[in-house]
């Protein structure tokens, strides 16, 4: 039984919806008191967080909507709104290496597992830009410092801790308007008809475009799916 904290766009097909199962397992739990896995680690760490468990739900949702499944069964707790568990069973750094061991001989997930700072910034950058810009900016400065380059353990670390918080308004479209650079060669919409958009459905077009042109550093971008999860 585990409930990743690492995006959800690393995980594989089989790990995410294997995990969709178990977070509704765990749910089930706390719900309906049942003995059932009650001890389990994963379990325990979870009790009395339920807002987090249906925020984590949501932004499986959204991986899973990205690569076409659909969810029916939302997750309702509300407990300790915007409060998440405070310690992790595996480090996200730790998370990423045994998801790294598990996929040697299976299909990798979206976004592929990094192998420095360097390429895990490139994969977060766009989600830390729709929360803050100064972390955005130093962030963007350290992992490119001879130091911070070979710290993809504090990088996990910070990233993850940053993807908890909901993104600021205010910075979602100025996000998705960089975003949006990578895939308007490929439509003919105007600028009039994208300023009409809601930042839902710029984001959506984004998807789309991304997927359709095969545009990997999108693709291989947690901003693509997560900010689905958030109210935009």
């Amino acid at each position: 039984m585990r409930i990743w904290d690492i995006n959800p766009g690393y995980l594989n097909r089989q790990s995410l919806l294997g995990e969709h199962r178990e977070l509704h397992g765990i749910v089930s739990i706390i719900r309906n008191n049942k003995k059932g896995y009650s001890k389990h680690p994963e379990t325990l760490r979870w009790i009395g967080y339920g807002w987090a468990l249906k925020q984590r739900h949501k932004l499986l949702v959204a991986e899973m909507s990205l690569r076409g499944y659909v969810d029916r069964s939302p997750v309702l707790l509300r407990s300790n709104p915007e409060v998440w568990p405070a310690h992790y069973i595996d480090s996200p750094e730790n998370q990423i290496n045994i998801l790294r061991n598990k996929y040697k001989m299976l299909e990798d997930g979206r976004i592929p597992l990094p192998k420095n700072a360097q390429q895990l910034w490139a994969q977060h950058k766009y989600s830390v830009m729709a929360r803050d810009i100064s972390a955005y900016k130093d962030i963007g400065k350290w992992v490119t410092s001879k130091s911070g380059s070979k710290e993809l353990g504090n990088t996990a670390l910070e990233v993850t801790k940053l993807l908890r918080t909901p993104p600021e308004p205010r910075l979602i479209e100025n996000t998705l308007l960089h975003m949006w650079g990578y895939v308007s060669k490929y439509t003919s919409i105007s600028g009039k008809e994208l300023n009409s958009l809601s930042m839902k459905a710029l984001l959506n077009k984004v998807q789309q475009l991304s997927l359709a042109n095969n545009v990997s550093y999108l693709i291989e971008s947690t901003s693509l799916s997560e900010l689905d999860a958030w109210t935009i």
